[in-house]
């Protein structure tokens, strides 16, 4: 994939991971913050399909955005196919890893498995 297309994938995963957060944020000022964090109130909040998807959504963005700043920051240290090779798969088993173990706690925990 072009360097330029995934430059626009990043700013495009910037742009949506503000917007999200920004309804995340205003979603938990409706509550009082310290009744927000109880376990029960954060249990009923993944329960919540609409929130839930909210969070999922997050997860995504910012997995996206965060590894992808990462494999930029590691190719500007050093060049080299094999290295660049290197760099993008490994920033995309990572993202793949933690975007799988967060689905998996939102899902188990949406289940009311936790």
């Amino acid at each position: 994939m072009r360097e330029s297309i995934v430059m626009k994938i990043h700013y495009g995963t910037a742009l949506g991971a503000v917007a999200l957060v920004a309804i995340h944020i205003l979603m938990r000022l409706t509550v009082d913050f310290h009744e927000s964090l109880t376990y029960d109130a954060v249990v009923a909040n993944y329960q919540m399909l609409g929130y839930a998807l909210l969070l999922e959504l997050i997860l995504i963005l910012i997995s996206v955005h965060g590894f992808n700043g990462l494999r930029v920051i590691l190719l500007e240290l050093r060049q080299g196919s094999g290295y660049e090779k290197g760099v993008t798969y490994g920033c995309i088993a990572g993202m793949v890893v933690l975007i799988a173990y967060g689905t998996r706690t939102i899902i188990m925990t949406n289940m009311g498995m936790i």
